[in-house]
Formats: structure tokens, sequence, C-alpha cells
């Protein structure tokens, strides 16, 4: 009941008394470390503390958006999709610290092995059907040592 007549009340009251109640603000600050039992030196360490660790909370979190942004770009690097420029921006931001996962850098690595691979001569056969790259390279092979004979044979050289 006091705390409906203070509220309804309340606010007239503070309009009519004037400058008494900025006596009490200047008193706000003691009066919230006080309110949490600490003392005002503590409470301003207490409030640094806080600080920093929303500093290293933001830093934290930045590296973390620079790494996933760094993943995103090298994925539209491999399928040679359009750059975005929000990407770029965070990993900037991280002050260029931002390395590629090592699982994810493997598995780069593999698929770059993998397309070498298809676009070689071999790679190429083997995307053509009923064919036997085992018989053709004793061809190629028998072939080579027939043409070593023959220019032994040969007189001329």
């Amino acid at each position: 009941m006091a705390f409906m007549f203070k509220h309804m009340i309340g606010g007239q009251l503070k309009d009519l008394t004037g400058g008494i109640g900025e006596e009490k603000a200047e008193g706000g600050e003691k009066s919230e470390a006080a309110a949490k039992g600490m003392t005002h030196e503590e409470f301003e360490q207490y409030q640094q503390q806080l600080a920093e660790e929303k500093m290293e909370r933001d830093a934290s979190f930045a590296q973390k958006k620079a790494e996933r942004a760094t993943v995103r770009s090298h994925i539209r690097d491999k399928y040679r999709l359009p750059k975005s420029e929000l990407d770029e921006t965070q990993i900037q931001a991280a002050a260029d610290d931002v390395e590629l996962p090592t699982e994810l850098a493997k598995m780069i690595a593999e698929d770059n092995q993998e397309e070498e691979h298809k676009q070689s001569v071999l790679g190429q056969l083997t995307n053509i059907q009923n064919v036997d790259i085992d018989q053709l390279k004793e061809k190629a092979q028998s072939t080579i040592e027939d043409l070593k004979q023959s220019a032994e044979k040969c007189e001329v050289m």
C-alpha cells in the first residue's frame, strides 16, 4: 500500500521540493557501491574489471567472426563465387591474425589434389567409360620398348 501511495504521489512531491532531490544524485554512486557491499575503491576496481572482461569478449567475438569470414572466403574461392566485402572487412578488422582451421586446410589440400588428378591426362581417361588404364599403360610400355629395339637395329644411328 505504501508503494502505491509513493508511486502515485511521489512524482508530484519531487516537483514541489525543487533542488532537494539533487543532493542525493551526487551520492548515487556511493549508494550503488554501498548497496553492493563494497567501498568506493572496490567498486571502481569492479567496474574496471567488468570493462576489461567486456573488451576481451568483444575481441574474442571479432576473432571468431573473422575466422568464419575466412572460411567463407575460401569456399567462395574454391567454387569461384563472387567475393563479399563484408567478409574482407571482418578479416581486416581482426588485423589479419586469422588462420584457416587445420581440419579445413587439410580438406582443401585434399580437394586440390583430387582436382589436379582429374585435370591430368590419366584423370581424364578415368572419366571415359570402358577404358582399361592398365591395358593402356602396358601398350604404351610395349610401344616404347619396340621403338628402343628398332632404334638399336638402325644402322644410321
